[in-house]
């Protein structure tokens, strides 16, 4: 048996003082001995914490017993290490940046796409009417995308609306989006209904429940977390490595955070670039003073950026 778990979960949920609610919520995930990430918003929750078997059903306990979080659903990874070495709760603005907070447009309580259990959306996939739409930014379905899914061109998920134009000529057909954990999916989907998509599915529990219950056919690569894991084995059916070296060209399945902390380029790297390049995307980043020491993961705990920068998810 495995030492600990990590949860993934997302709910949408109307929550009156979103900004006391994530101080003490952070207060009470500390004394479970839980480390994550979590988002407060006056929407809902996102949140991935890791812990112990124990403390992680605590924490779900904690959250079911809450009417506001009743339906939550977690997706269960037993682990052998943390998958974060801190624990944070903060307050934002939305549960996922996508920029769209008019909740008379977006509110996917109200308003979203057909959710689909994983055996179902297998079955669907496949039909000539259907179009499989990654929500995900570049470097996640670099990575890891489903077979024959359409791809947007987007640095983050906030990107999404200014694609919908490009999507127009699939309005007659069936939608079907997915995500890592579906949460993306929740407002994508509910956009695409707002600019006239009849026919709009999303993917229930995103890819992370695929892989779980339908043993992630078709799943082509791996999927990009957003923890010390960075990338999670999802087809147990077809595997296949899809992903390249950003450096080299040659088949890899890794991914790195660059170790300048100026740039903290999301890349594919192969283990003989990363060694060459000390976990770098390019030369020029090697010489950055601010250069973190690269450990062969490529997954680092956040740091203070300058404004304009990226920011750092891992």
């Amino acid at each position: 048996m495995k030492k600990y778990q990590t949860l993934l979960y997302y709910c949408y949920s109307y929550i009156a003082d979103a900004e006391q609610f994530a101080a003490d919520h952070l207060k009470f995930c500390k004394s479970l001995d839980l480390v994550g990430r979590i988002i407060v918003a006056n929407e809902g929750l996102n949140g991935t914490v890791s812990g112990s078997p124990e403390s992680c059903e605590a924490y779900m306990k904690a959250i079911h017993a809450d009417e506001r979080f009743a339906k939550t659903e977690f997706k269960i990874d037993d682990v052998e290490e943390l998958s974060f070495i801190k624990m944070h709760c903060r307050y934002k603005s939305e549960i996922v940046h996508s920029g769209l907070r008019d909740t008379s447009i977006i509110n996917p309580n109200e308003k979203t796409g057909k959710h689909l259990e994983p055996v179902d959306f297998m079955k669907m996939k496949d039909d000539d009417d259907v179009i499989i739409l990654d929500v995900r930014s570049n470097y996640e379905h670099n990575l890891g995308k489903f077979k024959n899914a359409l791809t947007l061109d987007i640095e983050n998920f906030r990107d999404f609306p200014e694609q919908i134009n490009q999507l127009a000529q699939y309005k007659d057909k069936k939608i079907l989006t997915y995500c890592t954990g579906g949460i993306k999916c929740e407002k994508a989907s509910a956009l695409l209904l707002h600019h006239g998509f009849n026919d709009v599915y999303q993917l229930h529990g995103g890819i992370i429940k695929y892989g779980k219950e339908a043993g992630g056919k078709d799943f082509e690569g791996k999927c990009y977390v957003f923890d010390n894991r960075i990338a999670v084995d999802v087809n147990a059916v077809n595997p296949t490595i899809v992903s390249v070296c950003y450096n080299c060209g040659k088949t890899t399945p890794k991914m790195i955070n660059c170790s300048n902390p100026e740039c903290n380029e999301h890349i594919t790297q192969c283990d003989e670039c990363g060694d060459e390049l000390q976990g770098c995307c390019s030369v020029v980043c090697t010489s950055n003073p601010r250069k973190r020491p690269y450990d062969g993961t490529g997954y680092y705990v956040k740091v203070p950026q300058p404004v304009g920068k990226k920011m750092e998810v891992g």
